[in-house]
């Protein structure tokens, strides 16, 4: 079996819409297996690999309290894969302002030549 780097755990398990959204409510607090499950239309054994797919990236934890697992957020991972994405980030940004500039200048040059002679 190959080791995969923890990056690519993370961006797989955040490839799944399920887990995202499990995800996103964890970000409310923790949440028992149930509670997680409660919005989808899936069986508990299929909410658990879900659930073990997010662990094993340590997006999460779980705990156990009498007969309940809780499940707890975990940061780390959504922290190193936002540093891996802020070279991209800053790319991405640069380039859109240019492209604000760009179009606002061909928009105020539209706006100019669409004026009477005697305004401008």
């Amino acid at each position: 079996m190959q080791i995969q780097d923890p990056l690519t755990h993370t961006f797989a398990a955040l490839a799944d819409p399920t887990r995202r959204a499990m995800l996103a409510r964890l970000t409310q607090g923790p949440a028992t297996v149930n509670e997680l499950a409660e919005p989808f239309s899936l069986s508990l054994p299929t909410v658990s690999r879900h659930l073990k797919v997010l662990e094993q990236a340590g997006l999460i934890s779980k705990q156990r309290a009498a007969q309940s697992r809780r499940c707890t957020l975990e940061i780390a991972p959504l922290l190193e894969a936002d540093a891996w994405m802020a070279p991209y980030r800053e790319f991405f940004t640069t380039r859109f302002d240019r492209l604000d500039t760009q179009l606002k200048a061909i928009m105020a040059a539209r706006a100019d030549a669409a004026k009477p002679k005697g305004d401008q």
